[in-house]
């Protein structure tokens, strides 16, 4: 990335994936350095404002139009139609934040479900153990989005339990490291 030039592709949002976009979006707000205006917005400055504030006016509404191009560019049209009318970038988030986000009652039904999955989570068969770590750092990162909080350890102990038999005790050790060297990797 230099400067606004952007070339990499952006993950869309389309109602189905909200927790990896917004964490997407909220570093490339972060990146484009905008990430105050989309949570936070702006003040408009008064009639009587002197020629110096309306040029910072300028700018920063010049930054929050670019904020809310991004957050345009990266939605599907059927998302795009909800926040069409949105004028600035606080505006389409918290449209965004209310109908994919979930309130506090809508989070903990997700977690209940969120926590049975992770409960029957088991290896396959045939399955790489990188596979199935990568299957339970998608539930766990989905429950943490949900307020849950799951130390590693506890983690690496569902891994090391729920692991096919042909796993001994044996390879407790390397499956760990496996799964710590991962997270860095996707943290």
């Amino acid at each position: 990335m230099s400067g606004s030039n952007l070339n990499t592709k952006l993950l869309v949002l389309d109602g189905k994936n909200w927790n990896r976009w917004m964490i997407q979006m909220r570093v490339l707000f972060g990146a484009q350095d905008v990430l105050d205006l989309v949570t936070g917005g702006y003040i408009p400055v008064a009639a009587d404002a002197t020629e110096e504030q309306r040029e910072a006016q300028r700018e920063t509404k010049k930054r929050d139009q670019k904020a809310l191009f991004f957050i345009h560019q990266c939605v599907d049209v059927n998302v795009f139609e909800k926040i069409a009318d949105s004028m600035t970038s606080k505006e389409a988030w918290d449209i965004l934040v209310r109908c994919y986000g979930g309130d506090v009652s809508v989070k903990k039904v997700k977690l209940q479900s969120l926590r049975k999955q992770y409960e029957n989570l088991n290896m396959k068969n045939n399955e790489k153990v990188s596979e199935y770590i990568s299957r339970v750092i998608v539930i766990t990162n989905e429950m943490k989005a949900c307020g849950e909080t799951l130390s590693e350890q506890v983690i690496i102990e569902k891994i090391l339990r729920s692991l096919t038999p042909q796993f001994g005790n044996h390879e407790n050790r390397r499956v760990a490291k496996q799964f710590r060297s991962t997270r860095v990797a996707s943290d």
